[in-house]
């Protein structure tokens, strides 16, 4: 494995690790605002 495939594939991974937070965090905005107490 090059060093450039490792590059590539710890981005991807990173992007990817970017996405589920992202994901998360609306899940959670969005539970708060249907359940206000």
């Amino acid at each position: 494995m090059s060093v450039a495939d490792a590059l590539q594939l710890m981005l991807a991974f990173g992007m990817f690790i970017v996405a589920l937070i992202a994901l998360i965090v609306e899940l959670i905005k969005s539970q708060q605002k249907n359940n206000p107490s």
